[in-house]
């Protein structure tokens, strides 16, 4: 065999071997390609169906929510209430007694007033007795003058207890009564009805309706 023959018929096995390699190479790839692909298949998850409750969950818990942040507000309102009517009662509380310590104060000034009223009254009762004695004692002189002066002072003073209401307890002829009259002297049937007062020795005044001073009266015998 030539030289030339031996070198074609090498690279004709050459080349037959490399197609064998390639094909078995292209088998080897298929077959490496096919559990890969199953590997895949099997490792890709299922597709799931969203379910209904997942869904509704985040609704569920916005209305929980809702209805917490709902109670909180009623029971901050019932709370904000009940401290209004605590307020209010106090206020109304503290506003009663200031009325009553005003109402209080009244009544103790105007007493404190009439007390000291009826004190200076009562002071002046002795003055307006002797001006009574120089008035009956100046009906038996000749000065006019003088007589008229000293009514004009009696008449004068007698206007300013009328002002201030005190007024004159003389009851002459009325039955006796030992809240307004002292009995210092006891008459007889012939002075008048039995119990009454027949005489006035001393004027009495009240002062409203406190008496500043009893009347001296004598009283008819019952």
């Amino acid at each position: 065999m030539s030289r030339k023959r031996r070198s074609q018929r090498y690279e004709e096995a050459l080349e037959t071997v490399k197609e064998e390699m390639e094909a078995m190479d292209n088998a080897a790839n298929e077959a490496a390609q096919q559990p890969e692909t199953e590997a895949e298949a099997a490792a890709q998850p299922e597709e799931v169906q969203p379910e209904t409750p997942a869904t509704e969950a985040p609704e569920a818990e916005a209305q929980s929510e809702e209805t917490a942040g709902a109670a909180e507000t009623e029971a901050a309102l019932k709370e904000a209430l009940a401290k209004q009517e605590e307020y209010l009662t106090l206020a109304q509380r503290i506003q009663a007694d200031f009325e009553n310590f005003r109402r209080r104060n009244r009544n103790v000034r105007a007493e404190a007033f009439d007390e000291g009223a009826a004190a200076f009254a009562t002071t002046l009762l002795p003055v307006l007795d002797n001006l009574e004695r120089a008035i009956a004692a100046a009906q038996n002189t000749s000065d006019e003058s003088l007589k008229v002066g000293v009514e004009m002072v009696y008449r004068q003073l007698c206007d300013c207890f009328a002002k201030r209401g005190i007024t004159v307890i003389d009851r002459k002829g009325e039955m006796f009564d030992p809240k307004l009259e002292n009995a210092v002297m006891q008459g007889t049937e012939e002075d008048g009805e039995p119990g009454t007062v027949c005489e006035v020795f001393q004027k009495g005044y009240m002062l409203g309706e406190n008496v500043l001073r009893h009347a001296m009266v004598k009283v008819v015998p019952q």
